[in-house]
């Protein structure tokens, strides 16, 4: 027999293994990302104050198209420049449960490009 599955289940079990070894801190948060069919998400997360130090979105960017490469490069710039205004220059770097590939590697690249170190 074949067993149904459900992507986001996985995708959140495959999340939990990641978040077990990647937390954030004050001096060097966590990057998280999370994207959909149309949108794309990104937040710099300190997990010991539970505080969101910065975020951005394809929504907050009021772009056309949010779920395509093109719209992950610029949230991936735009939110490397938050967090560059507000002093965080490390930080660690969580897929979120996906594959780093695609929108996800796309993001993180121009995060990279513009001044994030992970």
């Amino acid at each position: 027999m074949l067993k149904k599955t459900n992507k986001n289940a996985e995708r959140q079990r495959r999340h939990a293994r990641v978040r077990k070894k990647v937390s954030g801190t004050p001096e060097c948060p966590r990057l998280n990302v999370f994207r959909s069919n149309s949108h794309i998400h990104a937040q710099v997360i300190d997990d010991v104050n539970g505080n969101t130090l910065a975020s951005c979105s394809s929504v907050d960017l009021k772009l056309d198209h949010g779920g395509n490469i093109e719209a992950a490069k610029k949230v991936g710039t735009e939110i490397a420049n938050r967090c560059i205004a507000k002093n965080i220059e490390k930080v660690r770097f969580d897929r979120g449960g996906y594959v780093y590939h695609g929108r996800v590697k796309a993001l993180a690249e121009a995060a990279r490009e513009a001044g994030l170190k992970f």
